[in-house]
């Protein structure tokens, strides 16, 4: 949910991006408060407030291809090819943009959690973990293995549940840089995500009864981040005509919320992958795009905000939506106040993501990356005897 080095921004991913963000942001709240007793449920009725709000994973689905695409796209305009990846400055640059964000909602769970305040403790386990087991909940978060230690424990922790996908997503880029130097040639490494996407669905359809598998496993994701690693790869050799990449945009983006209302329930298998590909097409229709579009324009422009601060959105959010729930319960919370409430939810959530971006992540990261140039430049130097 956070890109390597963004460099000059496609608007049209970053409102992608927005939508993907958004997706959870709903998801999470409904499963908090619930949004069919509300006057939205009320207009659009249950079954349809299931349909878009309870599909939010498919949001994540979305990132993790964006994600794959930029990654990529990042590795190739900064080192020219895969397999002269530098792989200390490429994990450098990955830590110097996730942990300064990451370590500060890690604090704030912790010193919650260990006063023992509902939905940051460890309350959600039956029975409840004691402060102690905070020890290796973060370790597995820092360390990329919390999806795993949720598969063993379940939903343990209201907040560290979220983080799961952080952990998919990096073990993923921990085993790229070696595979890249491993393979050496570009449609090796392009093998290897194939494999990884026909994997995807037999691995979920192997596990289609426990969500903790088909969703959270690492065979069930990486297949996402490969399609959008292979879209990279893919993009600069189509070289589509501006005409071919707006009927690839709008035929997809046409199919992606089609594939999401249809839903995760019954297409546990192969629904993960419809939309990491329809994705992965508007991504490609997206490349190398200048044009000014709706997405582009004033209409779209929370969304491209969202899709920008997605990162810290993703984060802090569900810090705020505990919080939240500490005020309020769902029991409490009025048919009338739910979407004031929502709305509240969103303002705050995207203050706290604004105040953590401005102040913290991209200082942080402006920071660590000036030390590494000079920690490169010094040993360039001793090298060459300068």
């Amino acid at each position: 949910m956070n890109d390597h080095n963004p460099g000059t921004r496609n608007a049209r991913i970053d409102f992608l991006r927005g939508v993907a963000i958004a997706c959870v942001l709903v998801l999470h709240f409904t499963l908090a408060f619930g949004l069919a007793n509300s006057p939205l449920g009320d207009l659009l009725g249950s079954d349809a407030i299931k349909a878009i709000a309870f599909n939010g994973n498919y949001g994540v689905t979305i990132f993790f291809v964006i994600s794959g695409y930029l990654i990529t796209s990042g590795i190739l305009q900064r080192w020219g090819s895969l397999r002269d990846i530098d792989v200390r400055s490429f994990y450098v640059m990955r830590a110097a943009r996730i942990l300064p964000g990451l370590l500060l909602a890690l604090t704030m769970i912790v010193v919650l959690g260990v006063l023992d305040i509902p939905y940051f403790n460890n309350g959600d386990a039956d029975p409840p973990l004691p402060a102690s087991y905070f020890g290796i909940a973060i370790l597995s978060i820092l360390t990329f293995w919390h999806n795993l230690l949720m598969q063993s424990e379940g939903y343990f922790n209201y907040c560290l549940n979220v983080y799961w996908s952080l952990s998919v997503e990096e073990m993923f880029y921990l085993c790229l840089p070696p595979l890249c130097l491993l393979l050496r040639r570009t449609w090796l490494v392009a093998a290897v995500c194939l494999v990884a996407v026909v994997l995807g669905p037999i691995y979920r359809g192997a596990y289609a009864g426990n969500e903790l598998y088909f969703m959270y496993g690492y065979f069930a994701c990486f297949d996402a981040i490969a399609i959008g690693c292979l879209s990279a790869l893919l993009a600069p050799q189509l070289a589509l005509r501006p005409q071919a990449r707006r009927i690839l945009r709008v035929a997809c983006g046409i199919a992606l919320p089609l594939i999401y209302l249809r839903g995760i329930a019954g297409h546990e298998m192969f629904g993960f992958t419809a939309i990491a590909l329809a994705a992965s097409g508007i991504v490609l229709g997206a490349h190398g795009e200048e044009q000014p579009g709706w997405t582009t324009g004033r209409l779209g422009a929370p969304l491209r905000w969202a899709g920008r601060h997605s990162y810290e959105l993703y984060l802090f959010h569900v810090i705020v939506l505990a919080a939240m729930r500490n005020i309020l319960t769902k029991a409490e919370l009025s048919h009338a106040m739910r979407l004031p409430w929502l709305a509240l939810f969103v303002a705050v959530s995207a203050v706290v993501a604004m105040l953590v971006s401005r102040h913290v992540s991209e200082p942080a990261n402006r920071a660590l990356r000036a030390w590494h140039r000079r920690r490169a430049g010094a040993a360039a130097v001793l090298r060459t005897g300068g």
